[in-house]
């Protein structure tokens, strides 16, 4: 079992866990904002198991079918879990909205603010781990359900505050209130999410951070050659795709142009965890004058 499938697995869990805690919450003081908060967790439990599907499938070797192999699978999940995101928010918009003509003063209000605080607890925690592990390992599924969880995070703390508000000073509009302002920042998040996702489904290049280091390990292992154009990258989950022409001497042999080639490989793989490349080579009547010049 690779760490990308436990920790998918792990989301679940917590995922669950969360969600009990903060039902609890809700039904100890009847707040719409924590009930607001409780309904994203089922986003939660829904997306994590997405996530841990398209991890199992993103793990799966390439094929006859699917040559480049499975990850964009992972994109899938973020997509699915960015769609989720707004169903909820639209849903709590629809509680907030009815709890405007009808507030009323929470029960309960410490021992359900305690549950409250220790599932938010819980989400940070998990999340932290999941952006640091998600980075580690390039996986798109474990860094959507870490920034979502992140946002939980955010909004819950918000959620707790007002409550708090709430009983202490009888304000009871502050709860419907505290609900919609979480639906808005939910919405937020769930559309920037299928945003960045939707890129990776669209085979985006890579960020131009990532695509200078690949400019400067081409350029600077590239000896014995002339240039580089026509430079094309894209990511598909944990896996960078780089193609690119390779323009040598017209005298150059097979063996010396391969010789390089294996060259610029090995340096780009050094620099790049993931990397599958593709190098055209060409003779230098085919150069462009442009693109990567090899130093």
């Amino acid at each position: 079992m690779t760490r990308v499938l436990r920790l998918a697995m792990g989301s679940v869990a917590v995922a669950c866990l969360v969600l009990a805690l903060k039902l609890s919450a809700w039904w100890l003081t009847g707040s719409v904002a924590l009930l607001a908060d409780a309904l994203e967790s089922v986003v939660n439990v829904a997306a994590a198991a997405a996530a841990l599907v398209a991890v199992r499938y993103s793990a799966m070797p390439p094929d006859a079918n699917h040559p480049y192999g499975h990850a964009k699978a992972e994109y899938f999940s973020a997509v699915l879990e960015g769609a989720l995101i707004i169903v909820a928010a639209l849903a709590i918009l629809r509680e907030a909205w009815g709890a405007f003509f009808a507030p009323h003063a929470p029960d309960q209000a410490v021992p359900g603010l305690l549950i409250s605080a220790l599932a938010t607890a819980c989400n940070f925690g998990w999340a932290t781990l999941l952006r640091r592990e998600g980075r580690l390992l390039r996986s798109p599924a474990l860094l959507a359900d870490a920034r979502h969880l992140l946002a939980d995070v955010v909004t819950s703390v918000g959620v707790l505050i007002g409550v708090a508000a709430v009983a202490a000073t009888g304000r009871l509009w502050l709860d419907p209130l505290l609900a919609a302002a979480t639906a808005l920042n939910i919405l937020w998040s769930g559309s920037q999410l299928v945003r960045e996702s939707v890129g990776g489904l669209m085979d985006e290049a890579v960020e131009p951070g990532l695509l200078g280091r690949i400019r400067r390990a081409v350029s600077t292992s590239a000896d014995g050659a002339i240039e580089a154009h026509d430079l094309r990258t894209r990511q598909a989950g944990r896996f960078t795709f780089i193609e690119f022409h390779l323009v040598v001497p017209g005298s150059m042999s097979v063996d010396e142009a391969h010789v390089i080639c294996d060259r610029i490989e090995a340096a780009l793989k050094a620099e790049i965890e993931g990397a599958t490349i593709t190098i055209h080579v060409e003779p230098e009547g085919k150069a462009k004058h442009h693109g990567v010049l090899v130093l």
